[in-house]
């Protein structure tokens, strides 16, 4: 098949894979939902093969893959970033969109003039990458495959920094060729004694010639980059931002040259060079192109520090000697060195050694981590004072750093559904403004004053250069840029960027209990004991007998008396029965564990311990009684403990205008308990995973948008069910595929601070679309002359093209105040 957008023929075929089909039956209802599909010739699925041979006709690809998976199966569809070279505004971008979705087989292309990329979904074996690259350099651009990794960071780093050399290069020469016009003709009408000394010296056409000399360098030298990239697009119909500065300042010099050369071919009046207009519109967006690139190198400042964050090379152990390898060729399983100081290269398991390291880029939590023998580490992290020796545990790709850099960029290079009328608007923005331009010029020829042609082409310039689609471009994907990368630093990661949307316009803030509002292990909190026993002692006993179970609560137990230095000694006879407790002898003595109704069947007396445990269960403690040879010696209260920082996130979270609600399979006495603690409102308790979900919709009636908090595990489909899923971790388990937000760390303060940030950076971007359309909406009327016939206001052409300058540079420094965002603290 053909790569490109041409016409297809009617034998056309497309040869896609099925995934998920069993048997014979489900042959059938693939070919079923194919038929369905009106245009298609013919169709045949082999349920050998998995493939289906499907006759397009008139059909497109995406309507046969939609059919298939409305089906209940999996095609083959393949996703690929495209770096897009020669993208200067938000029509290129528009142009790029079209001719990718245009190509048959793509699903779906997303392109961003921030990072001068393109995202596209694509059914495999009707198109690959090459066909995509050759559908973007004919529309006039080039494209290449965008790799992931420190080499790409490097090679993007130089590009762009050879961009920038150019762009100063070419500032600088246009600037030094421009002043002595705009100081000749310009200070000649500030100052008319200067006028009269500088044309009776040099006399007025020798002072012309002058001009064109200066400004022809300007135009075709450092100007010349607006024909090399505009004219073309202008051919192909598609003009874009270099096209308007290319007609504007062509119009101007051209009318210059022809006043200079050939003034009796114009009106009387009308001989008037604008040799400066058009050499200081080139000087002033060379300076806004050069700003601009600066800018935009800042905004993609989280995701090169990202990058930096890989060694480049391992020291690793094999066949008994140390080796410095490249970091690519270490292997899950290699056992891998790390000095004191060093940046860990890959994710492992400490097998040697301790020390304390320093996870702040990768979680945002600024104290180090104490690691010892057993502990997982994280590449990417920064080694203390010790020394340790790893075995690869993940490895390229795989590891939790690769997995961060592809959310942030797939988050980066996202559209927001506010951008939807953006790209409606610049797809035809810029023919728009030719014909403004034409209009304008044609109006003030027939109507305008003296001299009319003069002023024609005053007005009509300046409505070419003053049009800026750039900042209606950058506007969203600038800030998305930003935002996300901010996240990145404080440990929260977008999935994609309209996770950002969503976030902000949540209402309802819905959490698991077990592992996100509490540590997820029980813990001894309690200890009442009876007279004559002493809590050492009581401890002691517990956790001997405790030692033998598996269950949470007895290895709270014994893990406290080992914490204590109590030394455990061996029981006999053990027996556990489930949902009493356990019994065995210790050093002869008869012992029993476990909840009161064990003990009332047992037929030993509580005493004054049970009012101890009834406070403990009223405060959401699990109590377990001990008894010693038939007399309940002690109660031991376990529980679940509350994060740090859980009670301030929650009241942070209402303090921002949300509802808060628990969600948690506990029972009802520990959750209300738990709730009343933190200072949660709403509670559902005892539900199974299909139960959150229903708790779910409930807070989504009215409809109200609900983000749930959970562990990203057995909170699945909850997070899924929600409108936005926030999965909280420890950070070695990123890929949380059921969550539209991750956190690197249990903090659960990132979960009110990701809200935050959400709502800044929405805010943020809507006022950069209110400046970016505000200032075409409102300049181009004027720059067109509307003003004129009320108060005498023309517009310069080079106060024109200093606003359109501005208005980029304007868009990008307000979406880099984001830099400084910071979380808002708790009331």
């Amino acid at each position: 098949m053909s790569t490109s957008g041409s016409v297809r023929g009617k034998d056309d075929h497309l040869e896609l894979g099925v995934e998920g089909m069993s048997c014979a039956s489900c042959v059938s209802r693939v070919e079923d939902a194919i038929r369905r599909v009106p245009g298609i010739t013919d169709v045949s699925v082999n349920l050998a093969t998995g493939r289906a041979r499907v006759g397009l006709g008139q059909a497109e690809p995406g309507a046969i893959v939609k059919a298939v998976e409305t089906a209940g199966f999996d095609t083959a569809v393949d996703e690929t970033t495209l770096s897009v070279d020669g993208m200067s505004c938000a029509s290129c971008v528009s142009r790029v969109e079209q001719a990718l979705t245009s190509v048959p087989g793509v699903l779906s292309a997303s392109v961003n003039l921030a990072t001068e990329s393109a995202r596209v979904r694509y059914v495999s074996g009707v198109v690959d990458a090459n066909g995509l690259m050759n559908a973007v350099e004919s529309a006039g651009y080039g494209a290449s495959v965008r790799e992931s990794g420190v080499e790409r960071a490097d090679r993007e780093r130089e590009a762009r920094a050879a961009e920038m050399r150019s762009l100063k290069r070419s500032l600088i020469w246009a600037a030094a060729l421009t002043l002595p016009i705009f100081v000749l003709d310009m200070g000649g009408h500030l100052i008319p004694p200067f006028h009269h000394a500088v044309h009776s010296t040099l006399g007025t056409q020798n002072l012309y010639v002058l001009f064109f000399v200066l400004a022809s360098f300007v135009q075709f030298g450092p100007g010349l980059r607006f024909y090399r990239k505009g004219w073309p697009a202008l051919m192909r119909g598609g003009p874009d931002m270099n096209s308007l500065v290319m007609l504007g300042t062509s119009a101007a010099y051209g009318y210059s040259v022809v006043a200079t050369f050939l003034p009796g071919i114009l009106p009387a009046d009308t001989v008037h060079v604008y040799f400066e207009a058009s050499t200081v519109i080139i000087t002033l967006i060379l300076l806004g192109r050069f700003l601009e690139a600066r800018a935009k190198g800042a905004t993609s400042e989280a995701i090169r520090k990202l990058m930096g964050l890989r060694p480049r090379t391992a020291r690793v152990l094999r066949d008994g000697r140390t080796l410095e390898v490249d970091v690519d060729q270490v292997v899950v399983g290699d056992q891998v060195l790390v000095r004191p100081g060093e940046r860990l290269p890959v994710d492992g398991e400490v097998i040697e050694g301790a020390s304390y390291v320093d996870e702040s880029m990768i979680t945002g939590e600024p104290v180090p981590v104490h690691k010892t023998a057993g502990a997982g580490v994280v590449g990417g992290t920064v080694n203390g004072q010790g020394s340790l020796t790893l075995r690869a545990t993940r490895v390229g790709a795989d590891t939790v750093l690769a997995q961060i850099i592809r959310m942030v960029e797939t988050a980066q290079g996202a559209k927001l559904p506010i951008q939807a009328l953006v790209d409606q608007v610049t797809r035809y923005f810029v023919p728009v403004v030719i014909g403004i331009a034409l209009l304008s010029f044609v109006v003030w020829l027939v109507f305008g004053p003296a001299p009319a042609l003069t002023l024609a082409l005053v007005n009509a310039v300046a409505v070419l250069i003053i049009a800026c689609p750039c900042a209606m471009g950058l506007a969203t994907p600038t800030s998305i840029m930003v935002g996300t990368g901010k996240g990145a630093e404080m440990g929260v990661l977008f999935r994609g960027g309209d996770a950002l949307q969503a976030l902000r316009d949540t209402r309802v803030v819905a959490m698991d209990k077990t592992g996100t509002l509490t540590r997820g292990r029980p813990e001894l909190t309690d200890l009442h004991v009876a007279d004559g026993m002493d809590e050492a002692q009581a401890l002691h006993l517990a956790g001997s007998l405790e030692q033998y179970s598996e269950h949470p609560i007895a290895e709270a137990v014994v893990r406290a008396a080992k914490e204590r230095g109590l030394g455990l000694e061996a029981a006999i006879d053990f027996q556990a029965e489930a949902g009493m407790g356990a019994s065995g002898k210790v050093n002869g003595r008869r012992l029993l564990i476990g909840a009161d109704r064990y003990l009332e069947r047992e037929g030993i007396d509580r005493g004054g311990l049970s009012q101890h445990a009834e406070a403990l269960a009223d405060a959401g403690r699990t109590p377990l009684y001990l008894a010693v040879d038939g007399r309940a010696v002690a109660v031991l209260g376990v529980a679940d403990p509350v994060k740090d920082g859980a009670r301030d996130a929650v009241a942070r979270l209402r303090a921002q205008g949300l509802h808060v609600a628990m969600v948690t399979g506990d029972n009802r006495r520990t959750a209300k308990a738990i709730a009343g603690e933190l200072g949660i409102e709403q509670v559902f308790a005892e539900v199974l995973p299909d139960g959150k979900v229903d708790a779910v919709k409930q807070l989504q009636q009215d409809g109200r948008r609900v983000a749930f908090v959970g562990d990203g595990i057995n909170d699945a489909p909850a997070l899924a069910q929600a409108d936005v899923g926030i999965a909280i971790g420890s950070g070695t388990d990123v890929a949380m595929e059921s969550a539209d937000v991750v956190l690197m760390s249990d903090n659960l303060g990132n979960v009110p601070n990701a809200i935050a940030l959400s709502r800044a950076t929405i805010r943020n971007i809507k006022q950069n679309l209110f400046w970016a359309f505000f200032y075409n909406i409102t300049l181009l009327p004027v720059a067109a002359g509307v003003l004129y016939p009320f108060v005498g206001i023309l517009l310069s052409p080079v106060f024109a093209a200093f606003a359109m300058a501005f208005s980029s540079v304007s868009v990008l420094t307000n979406a880099l105040r984001l830099k400084r965002f910071r979380a808002p603290q708790g009331a």
